[in-house]
Order: C-alpha cells, then sequence, then structure tokens
C-alpha cells in the first residue's frame, strides 16, 4: 500500500475533468492538483514554453510527494511527453490511454481527433492510434475556441454560440464518416452533450479524462500502490494565478462544490532538474 497522493496537473481548469474521474474509480486516494491559471493556455504556446511549464509543474508536485503523475492535458501529452518519461516517479499523459480507448471503440476504424492547435500540430494522437491500428483512417481538428468557452461556462445545448462553433470545427469530420471522436483536450468532455448532438448517437465520444484515470488506477493496482481502503481521499488544489475564480468554476467540472482553500502558488520561482 502506498498513503502518498497522486498529482494531477493542467494548463488550467480542464485537468479537473480527470480528477472527477480519478474520485470515482479511486475514491480511497488523495490527490494534489495544479492548475496553471497564469499561464493558461498552453495549446498556443511554442513547444520550448511548453516544456519549461511541464517541467516546472512536474517540479511543484514532485515537491509535495506525490507518487504518480498525471499530465491531464492534451498539449503537454502531444508536445513534452519527454519531460514526463525521465522523472523520479511514474507519470502518463492523456495521448496512449485515449488513443487505445479510441482504438477498441472504433467499428469502422474511421477516427476523430479534437485537439489544441498545438496537440493537433504534433500529430501525436494520430501517431498513437496509427501504431496501434494500422489501417485506421484519422481525421484531425484543431479546436482553438472550445478552451474559452468551456472556462466561461458557456456549455449548454441551448448556447447558440457554442453550439455554432461546434459545427463549423466538427462538420468536416461528420462529412468523412467517423464514428468515434477522441476528445483530445481535458476540458471538451464538458462540451460532450453539444457535441454528441451535432455528430449524433452513432458516433462514441472518448472522455481523455476518463482513459488516463483508467490507467492510473490500473497501475497503481498492478503494483500495489493504492491507498489503504476505509478512508475518504482529500483533494487539494493549487493555482497559479486567482485561486477565487478558480473555486467558481472548478465545481463545474468537478460535479460538487469545492471550498475556499485554493492556495496560489508562484510557479515560475519552481526551479532545479527533475530528472
Amino acid at each position: 500500500m502506498d498513503d502518498r497522493p497522486i498529482g494531477v496537473f493542467d494548463s488550467g481548469l480542464g485537468g479537473l475533468t480527470v480528477v472527477r474521474q480519478l474520485m470515482r474509480q479511486l475514491p480511497c486516494e488523495d490527490i494534489i492538483y495544479f492548475g496553471d491559471t497564469g499561464r493558461v493556455p498552453y495549446g498556443t504556446r511554442s513547444p520550448e514554453t511548453i516544456e519549461k511549464y511541464a517541467a516546472q509543474d512536474c517540479r511543484f508536485l514532485i515537491g509535495k510527494g506525490v507518487k504518480f503523475i498525471i499530465a491531464a492535458c492534451g498539449t503537454v501529452s502531444s508536445v513534452a511527453a519527454h519531460v514526463l518519461s525521465c522523472l523520479p516517479v511514474p507519470a502518463v499523459g492523456v495521448v496512449e490511454p485515449a488513443a487505445l480507448a479510441a482504438v477498441k471503440a472504433s467499428g469502422s476504424k474511421r477516427i476523430g481527433v479534437a485537439g489544441t492547435s498545438a496537440t493537433i500540430n504534433s500529430g501525436s494522437f494520430k501517431a498513437a492510434i496509427e501504431k496501434l491500428e494500422p489501417g485506421a483512417k484519422v481525421f484531425q481538428q484543431a479546436c482553438p475556441l472550445f478552451v474559452p468557452l468551456v472556462e466561461n461556462g458557456w456549455i449548454d445545448t441551448d448556447d447558440e454560440i457554442t453550439r455554432l462553433t461546434a459545427e463549423r470545427y466538427l462538420q468536416p469530420m461528420k462529412e468523412e464518416g467517423i464514428d468515434t471522436l477522441l476528445l483530445g483536450c481535458t476540458h471538451y468532455p464538458l462540451l460532450a452533450p453539444v457535441i454528441g448532438g451535432i455528430l449524433g448517437p452513432n458516433v462514441a465520444l472518448i472522455d481523455s479524462g476518463q482513459a488516463t484515470a483508467s490507467y492510473c488506477a490500473e497501475y497503481l493496482k498492478s503494483r500495489d500502490m493504492l491507498a489503504p481502503g476505509g478512508k475518504k481521499g482529500e483533494l487539494k488544489f493549487y493555482v497559479s494565478d486567482r485561486p477565487g475564480d478558480f473555486s467558481k468554476v472548478a465545481s463545474m467540472f468537478l460535479g460538487q462544490e469545492i471550498d475556499d482553500s485554493v492556495c496560489k502558488v508562484d510557479i515560475e520561482q519552481i526551479t532545479g532538474s527533475i530528472c
């Protein structure tokens, strides 16, 4: 058994969808979440900047004594996955678990990928899917407006701006006849009702956060690293800017209210080697 917490980080709020899945699958685990709200979004940054941010985020969580790190960010997982490979604790991004879930779900092997600009430009999800299923046809679409829509709470199916934006992004993949859409950013599951309404009931939506939480659960279980049972896991939240705003919106992602004990961190001061 291992009662150290699980560490999760993201550029902002989207990674809370992973936390929500971890809470469901591993209710006894303590979780430390860092949201880099002062530097969001990562998806429009250069690869060098994304790598720097990812390293600082990982250093922060390692300093909190975590036993496992999840990069709950499609951009980091796609552009700076090598940062995760040299950590002193096991770590995973969202690419491989989500790609595996998409391949398993697809009957026709015509799979769409929606993600940030950096994620789509990296081609990471496409490469992972094609490695698992060489005959797959993968259709990618950058959806840069999805993150600000979600973080501003514009997620209702009857919101005309959100619906029209999603239709504009998704129409090309719909015309290609995809039967599965991989949501390659952890913000996007909040838009699943909107996306599902556009693509129809015959297109499976793959929640990268859910797939990654399942991977974490299996990893910890197989190595006897689960926390002792009989207790409810504790959540701790850290952000790099505006803790009050985080508290207000976080409940939407988690599906439950959180208290105001969100701590602000000067992430730029986190330095030193992680390898």
